[in-house]
């Protein structure tokens, strides 16, 4: 559908909605939309709270090569083990700052003197609402991690260069890991 210049096309409409599954992470509608074009179709839509994710950086992102931490930890969807920041889901009512604070504390055993916003993305579009807030933290103060009982994790120390090589390469295959790690490179170019 071709946008006219100053006309934008109706977004589209909620026809109705039911609630199919409701679970501890996610719950999943099914969804009756009116669409921009006036036709009217079923979408499959899984809810989610939202999750923060943060770079945590334990060298000075602006000096040479600063070095980060990535956490290698298991995923049953993935099949094995695959490298990312740490995240999570946000808390009702907990605000994304929050969240990454606690989820750096909780999987690393880290706290930050500075936590600066990135950038907020959605993952998947095309079937979830899930956004993801993205940070750069620094300043980091080692302590003693407390992941989840379905977390296993290792915490490991890349240099920057390295994380994007990763990348390149496709050993980080986690979307979020790759977007905040590329983000903050840019974002750390950029001062």
């Amino acid at each position: 559908m071709t946008d006219q210049p100053g006309s934008r096309p109706s977004p589209p409409e909620r026809v109705g909605s039911k609630r199919v599954y409701s679970g501890r992470v996610i719950a999943v509608d099914l969804e009756a939309v009116r669409f921009p074009d006036g036709s009217v179709g079923e979408l499959e839509i899984i809810r989610h709270p939202g999750a923060s994710a943060v770079v945590p950086f334990l060298t000075d992102p602006l000096g040479d090569d600063p070095q980060i931490l990535l956490l290698r930890q298991y995923r049953y969807a993935a099949d094995g083990f695959l490298y990312e920041i740490p995240a999570g889901r946000l808390e009702p009512g907990e605000a994304p700052m929050t969240c990454a604070e606690r989820e750096l504390r909780e999987e690393t055993g880290c706290r930050a003197e500075r936590i600066e916003p990135l950038t907020t993305l959605y993952t998947t579009p095309g079937f979830t609402d899930e956004r993801i807030h993205l940070f750069l933290a620094t300043g980091l103060s080692r302590g003693t991690a407390a992941p989840e009982r379905d977390e296993f994790i290792e915490v490991v120390t890349r240099s920057l260069s390295a994380a994007l090589a990763m990348v390149e390469a496709g050993e980080i295959q986690d979307a979020k890991t790759s977007v905040a790690i590329l983000f903050a490179a840019g974002f750390r170019a950029s001062r």
